[in-house]
């Protein structure tokens, strides 16, 4: 028989076996008993008429699968007639029912003898009421079936049997079991029923077959998403869509739901090629529609608004706040909101849509569809019962022995708001910080945000909760967290403390002074996080560019400078970096201060030399005096100079700090364009651009994250290397022009120059603007990253005969070295010699330098230019051709090695001889081979033949040594591919 390809994701195989069930129509005269048929004839020759039933969990696919098959069969010449039970009269059902369906199918069966075969049918009917009646009634139904299948072969599909009432399933149940209709076969589709339902026991027993649909794998889910969404996606989307859905997630339904909610929501993105997520991981949802949620999430059959509008009560209650069985146990009145939110708790867990954990802790199993029911109305008061909550712990032990024994009951203080007043609600809270501070630091931060809420900015407690809540975000790299101190900050902030009340003892004169020293820290700590999150209070579109904010910086120690120094890194706009008078004193160079996390924030001296790596080397080199003696070493200075060149303030960070002081983890920007950073110099390019599209996608979901554009301009640089000249320009674009980083004027010029080269346009525009572009960056200071530029300028116009353009681009390079004297100009300096010079030795060095550094673009430029004057130039071609394969390097990077080989008369080498490693083809088809698809299954992904995918699997057997389709699997899983080197990028 012929296969058709299913457009179903997945399904495949299920679809043909529907297919051919629905195929084996025609039969012998009369009526089968005891499920069998005998000698069956007609179209599908030999072939006996089955009952096959098709059931799995919601949103599976049972329906899409028998529609599609229905349609190959029709395709074929066949005819499949739905059996239309829901239309009976009679809403009990029953044999009536089944009548009236019965005789709705014959109505489609033209071949002249409808009226004899209904008039047979109601004579029969009419007499049914007696003993043996509903016998006989189905035993003529079943005759008068099988008689129109004689005359017009057909099959019979009926869908959503979990809704069929019991009385009729019954009916229909001994009908296909007893009177089966010869010829006509029946495909059934819904979901399995719980032990106690009717139509479980009796459909299933009647079908010789039941076809169970298994959920999706995740690369099947995946898949569904591509096509669904009809463009390449960013991975991460497809992670967090399956981390949403949960158990759902292999429902291709709640699969397609969630996207149709992201896309009703605006919630997705395309962006270099590939579609994003913009908004945030967590907040994915089902579509809000109440009879989908139901029919999606509920198991055995969609629940009544009653219940889906409790659900949605329960959903708003655990959003804000752990609830707990404990807390609703505890409730008096048996008719009060928590007692029947008690109830509802009961009905959702037996319905499995609500599961209990071992400490008592209420969640959803489906954490989109508990996002999905927080968007519809709730019935009852939400904050209500959060304040019920916790009036049931305090009333019985007190708020401050509440919120030390019961640290959770801080979140439902916060959910409650003003319901609480505010002499319970902060002696709770601060205990519940207190008590949870040692063993969840979250818990701590999220109750001493709560307290700021209660407590105002005049109360002496507010400053050291300002400075506990920042030292433990800043303690496990919570940026978000630290701004989100930032307007009860300024509120306190113009308030006097201490000191500037009037407070003339010693004692107050002490605690005024520490007030003031917590909250200078504090203000500190905003800058730095906003800094991590790439947030400029200088910048005009930034969300904290508050003039408070901004002079509460300038006043307070080092916070000016801090700020400032994001200019340094292309972090808003370039400012002069004014240090406060007698700041540099009271620093002395010390990172710490009161308080924890205190070493987190960068001292004045280290401010000052994390700026000064930007600029001169005479600045450098002052600033490294202010440091304490011996507090760095050669090798975290040079660290320091070279994260400066790539506007990389994490890794800066990183380098002045040191480990134990500066804490990497986290998902901030600067710590995200760190990770970019290191995977482009290490040639890691899809990493490095999944990289650059999370900081931007991150930077349009809300929050007080910032987009980066040093990311849009790395990104871009990658783009231009691989020649993809359109999408390294949309990078670009996202750049506003008044942005002079040497990182953003290298890929400008780039891309400039070799649209150029596309178009026919001169390259003297875009020499011209790049120069523009180094006289703007050294305007401002910015010196680190320069040398890149000019190196870029200085092979144009080597290339383009320029020798007098070339001459004045050498000396303005080593005039840059003579002034920045750091490492990477060193490097670049030594690259233009051998360019201009012909000096091999310089190229060499260049090489041995780079390659210790781990700079596997710029290698290929050493090897380019020791093609051009090395004394082996085509060992050097091969190393440029090799690493630009790994890079994935394109027409701008071809052409420069073709032109070096042509003038050297060597060749360039084959890809699959420069290149042992594995393409990106071969790498996918391996990983869908280990998730145990067939090969069916990957020619439908890969939208080939099974014969083409055989052949790809041999020729992989043969690179591999493997021998089946298991050991190829095997070496990839337990690591074995990657570590013969066959793996890019491992």
């Amino acid at each position: 028989m012929q296969q058709h390809p299913s457009p179903l994701v997945g399904r495949h195989g299920e679809v043909e076996d529907v297919a051919e069930a629905l195929r084996t129509t025609g039969g012998a005269i009369g009526v089968s008993t005891g499920g069998t048929t005998a000698g069956a004839t007609g179209r599908t020759a030999g072939a006996e008429a089955r009952t096959l039933l098709v059931t799995g969990g919601a949103g599976t696919g049972k329906t899409a699968v028998v529609e599609q098959a229905r349609q190959v069969v029709v395709q074929e010449g066949g005819r499949v007639l739905r059996f239309g039970w829901e239309s009976g009269e009679d809403p009990a059902g029953g044999t009536a029912a089944l009548t009236d369906a019965v005789c709705g199918v014959l109505a489609k069966v033209h071949d002249g003898r409808l009226p004899a075969r209904i008039a047979a049918v109601r004579r029969v009917q009419a007499r049914a009421t007696g003993p043996g009646g509903e016998v006989a009634l189905l035993s003529t139904l079943g005759e008068v079936l099988a008689d129109a299948a004689r005359e017009v072969p057909f099959a019979l599909i009926l869908d959503n049997t979990e809704r069929m009432p019991a009385r009729t399933a019954s009916a229909l149940g001994l009908l296909l079991r007893t009177f089966r209709p010869a010829g006509v076969p029946v495909v059934m589709a819904g979901r399995p029923m719980s032990p106690g339902h009717v139509t479980a026991a009796q459909l299933p027993a009647a079908a010789d077959r039941v076809l169970e649909l298994p959920p999706l794998s995740s690369a099947e889910a995946g898949e569904l998403v591509v096509r669904r969404l009809g463009r390449p996606v960013e991975p991460d989307l497809v992670t967090a869509v399956l981390a949403a859905l949960g158990p759902l997630a292999g429902s291709p339904a709640a699969v397609l739901s969630v996207l149709a909610s992201l896309e009703e929501r605006g919630g997705l993105l395309e962006l270099d090629g590939q579609v994003c997520l913009t908004v945030p991981e967590g907040g994915l949802r089902l579509r809000a529609d109440a009879a989908e949620l139901g029919r999606l999430c509920w198991p055995d059959a969609s629940p009544d608004t009653g219940t889906v509008a409790a659900a949605a009560v329960l959903a708003a209650l655990v959003d804000r706040a752990e609830v707990r069985l404990e807390d609703l146990h505890r409730a008096q009145s048996p008719d009060g909101p928590l007692e029947a939110v008690g109830r509802t708790v009961d009905r959702l867990v037996a319905d499995r849509v609500v599961t209990v954990g071992e400490d008592g802790r209420i969640t959803f199993a489906v954490p989109a569809l508990a996002a999905a029911l927080r968007t519809l109305p709730a019935r009852a008061e939400v904050r209500s019962l959060h304040a019920a909550i916790t009036r049931l712990v305090t009333d019985r032990l007190g708020a401050t022995a509440a919120g030390t024994r019961r640290p959770r009951l801080a979140g439902h203080v916060a959910a409650a708001g003003a319901t609480l007043d505010d002499t319970l609600a902060v002696p709770l809270l601060l205990a519940a910080a207190g008590s949870s501070v040692r063993f969840n630091q979250a818990w701590a931060v999220r109750s001493y945000h709560s307290v700021l809420r209660h407590l105002p900015p005049h109360d002496p407690r507010t400053p050291g909760v300002l400075h506990e809540s920042a030292g433990l975000s800043l303690g496990h790299s919570d940026h978000i967290g630290v701004l989100a101190l930032a307007e009860p900050l300024l509120a306190c902030l113009d308030v006097p403390h201490g000191e500037d009340r009037g407070d003339r003892d010693d004692r107050g004169e002490r605690e005024g002074r520490g007030d003031r020293d917590g909250l200078e820290w504090v203000t500190r700590a905003c800058a730095l996080s906003a800094l991590h999150e790439h947030r400029s209070p200088y910048a005009e579109d930034a969300e904290d560019a508050d003039p408070r904010y901004r002079a509460a910086l300038e006043r307070v120690s080092v916070g000016g400078e801090l700020a400032a120094l994001g200019g340094r890194y292309g972090i808003g706009p370039s400012v002069p970096m004014t240090p406060r008078p007698g700041s540099a004193a009271k620093e002395s160079g010390s990172s710490t201060g009161p308080g924890s996390g205190s070493g987190s924030v960068p001292s004045a001296a280290e401010v000052r030399l994390l700026a000064a790596a930007v600029g001169s080397g005479a600045e450098f080199e002052r600033a490294r005096q202010d440091m304490p003696t011996d507090a760095l070493g050669e090798a975290a200075l040079d660290r320091l100079r070279n994260a400066a060149a790539y506007g990389d303030l994490a890794g800066a960070l990183e380098a002045v700090l040191g480990e134990q002081r500066y804490v990497a983890a986290g998902e901030s920007t600067a710590v995200r364009y760190h990770s970019m950073v290191r995977d482009y110099l290490t040639g890691d390019w899809d990493s490095a651009l999944s990289c650059a599209r999370r900081i931007e996608t991150r930077g349009r979901s809300g929050g007080a994250a910032g987009v980066g554009q040093s990311a849009r301009a790395l990104a871009a640089e990658i783009q231009l290397m691989r020649g993809e000249l359109g999408r390294a320009s949309e990078w670009l674009d996202l750049i506003p022009d008044s942005v002079c980083h040497p990182l953003v004027a290298r890929a400008r010029l780039g891309v400039r120059y070799w649209s150029g080269q596309v178009d026919g346009a001169s390259a003297e525009g875009a020499l011209e603007a790049a120069r523009h572009d180094v006289r703007r960056a050294r305007e401002s200071g910015l010196l680190a990253g320069l040398d890149r530029v000019l190196l870029r300028i200085l092979s144009i116009t080597v290339r383009g005969d320029s020798p007098e353009a070339t001459r004045r681009t050498l000396e303005e390079l080593e005039a840059l070295y003579e002034k920045a004297a750091s490492p990477m100009t060193y490097e670049a300096v030594l690259v233009a010699r051998g360019m201009v010079h012909g000096d091999a030795d310089s190229a060499l060095a260049a090489y041995r330098l780079v390659r210790r550094r781990v700079d596997l673009p710029l290698s290929v430029d050493c090897c380019q230019c020791l093609t051009e004057v090395g004394d082996d130039p085509q060992s050097w071609l091969d190393e440029a051709m090799r690493s630009g394969h790994v890079l994935g390097m394109g027409r701008p990077v071809r052409s420069l090695l073709g032109a070096a080989a042509r003038r050297r008369n060597v060749s360039i080498p084959r890809r699959r001889a420069a290149r042992a490693g594995l393409t990106d083809r071969e790498v996918r088809l391996i990983g869908m081979v280990s998730d145990g698809s067939t090969n069916r299954q990957i020619a439908a992904r890969l939208a080939c033949s099974e014969k083409t995918v055989e052949q790809r699997l041999s020729r992989l057997f043969q690179r591999t040594g493997c021998r089946s389709r298991v050991e190829l699997a095997a070496a990839w899983l337990d690591g074995s591919l990657a570590r013969q080197g066959l793996v890019p990028g491992h």
